[in-house]
């Protein structure tokens, strides 16, 4: 990379379920879907408040590479798919290689022509 003016905007999303199987059922809905060129899951433990209790529990984090085109389409299938009332939907904007966001954009559906 020679510099910032040559990188290209990229959208990562965090969001995170309750267990594997569903992390993978969301994953895969929204790689079918041409909504995400890569998903990325890790186990984690979150502490959190929640209807006025302090709460810690096991969950599965996903880490969703898309293109800022696709954002609000991504965010409805989490919304309708999602295990949880009120799921973590957290939009990073960030800036990659010119390389990388070639490779997300031939991935998605905003690289097919009509």
């Amino acid at each position: 990379m020679r510099g910032s003016n040559l990188l290209k905007k990229v959208v990562l999303i965090l969001t995170t379920e309750g267990s594997h199987l569903k992390a993978v059922e969301l994953a895969q809905s929204l790689l079918k879907r041409k909504l995400a060129a890569c998903v990325n899951l890790r186990s984690i433990e979150s502490h959190f408040w929640w209807e006025g209790n302090l709460e810690a529990i096991k969950e599965v984090q996903l880490l969703i590479k898309t293109s800022p085109s696709l954002v609000a389409d991504l965010c409805e299938v989490i919304n309708e798919q999602h295990s949880y009332t009120t799921p973590e939907i957290i939009e990073l904007n960030c800036r990659a290689s010119n390389e990388y966001i070639d490779w997300i954009e031939s991935s998605v559906s905003c690289s097919k022509s009509s």
